[in-house]
């Protein structure tokens, strides 16, 4: 039987709860120090925030809309065991509850000459996961992301121009085409934004679009690759049952992602802590400022992948197919011989 590559998955990849203060707060609990934080606060509808540390901190973007990065008083530092956080009410308000996803990468950025663009890289070729940043120059072009395997998933966003979309390229639909995380948008083609060209274990591939590669702009890309045991990022058919799908990961998971690709819906985050047993019903949906919001039942976590359990259409649409992003909480087999167990 084959291993894991991670035994510890909490070591590069964990999810936070808080309620806010409406001052300033460490929070703890994450079991290493974070490069990527996605906050959302979940009983109000404010929009979601991403920091990194490439960008550094303070430095927000917002899942839900095309706008431009702006400077907030959100993360302030990214600590040994998670992040502190000052007043701003998108992270941080008084009677407010919050989420946070974390991510490990490779720490402070490092310059990658690998691509005709020279990018700042931090990645970790364990987790499979890395953060890059370039300058566009609205011609075409390749960008290092020093993960030493191809992504399977990339999700870049323009940081200076408020009008450009995030766009997502996904292994199972094919980088000749695209979703736009803010919008419930199907796939679309468009040659321009990857040059219809699938990663390398080097580089990934920009056409002139302006969403990914405007003249002069400073762009974020978020980088992942499968990780046995850790990661996956696949796609599944609909079949339209309360006895629904099995998707097969190799892992519980601790965070699925999933979005319709042959029709308009919305995306959807589901996650171990929100729901700390099955069903997994309150989800989150990064195209959207919404707080939580439940289907009962909608899916299983299990030792080995995630079920199916509702006939609703955005999650389980006959014969519709859908992509996901998922990250474990347990490997269904270890090098320490732990094997996983439905909760």
């Amino acid at each position: 039987m084959a291993y894991s590559d991670i035994d510890k998955p909490s070591d590069y990849f964990n999810t936070t709860l808080w309620n806010g203060n409406n001052s300033t707060q460490s929070i703890t609990g994450v079991g290493f120090q974070p490069d990527l934080v996605w906050t959302k606060a979940r009983n109000i509808d404010y929009g979601h925030s991403l920091f990194d540390i490439v960008r550094g901190t303070t430095k927000r973007l917002i899942s839900s809309g095309t706008d431009a990065e702006s400077t907030i008083s959100g993360v302030t530092s990214f600590d040994s065991d998670g992040f502190t956080l000052g007043s701003n009410a998108n992270c941080n308000e008084s009677t407010r509850t919050y989420v946070g996803w974390n991510w490990l990468a490779g720490g402070t950025a490092s310059s990658n000459t690998d691509g005709s663009i020279t990018s700042q890289v931090s990645a970790s070729t364990t987790s499979g996961f890395s953060i890059v940043s370039y300058t566009g120059t609205g011609a075409n072009a390749t960008v290092g992301h020093g993960l030493g395997v191809a992504p399977k998933m990339i999700i870049i966003k323009n940081r200076d121009d408020g009008t450009k979309s995030w766009v997502v390229g996904h292994q199972s639909i094919g980088f000749t085409k695209y979703l736009v995380l803010e919008t419930t948008n199907a796939e679309a083609t468009n040659s321009t934004i990857f040059q219809d060209t699938d990663p390398t274990s080097t580089v990934f591939s920009l056409g002139t679009n302006t969403a990914v590669n405007q003249s002069s702009a400073s762009t974020i890309a978020y980088c992942f690759a499968d990780k046995k045991g850790f990661s996956k990022f696949g796609s599944y058919t609909g079949n339209g049952s309360a006895d629904g799908t099995f998707v097969y990961t190799g892992m519980r998971p601790a965070f699925v992602l999933i979005k319709q690709t042959n029709t308009a819906r919305e995306w959807y985050i589901f996650d171990n802590k929100r729901d700390a047993f099955n069903p997994e019903k309150t989800f989150l949906e990064p195209s959207t400022s919404d707080a939580d919001a439940t289907v009962n039942p909608t899916l299983d976590f299990v030792s080995n992948g995630f079920k199916l359990k509702t006939t609703n259409a955005a999650f389980n649409d006959s014969g519709g197919t859908y992509i996901y992003m998922c990250f474990s909480e347990f490997p269904l087999v270890g090098t320490n011989n732990v094997v996983g167990c439905a909760r």
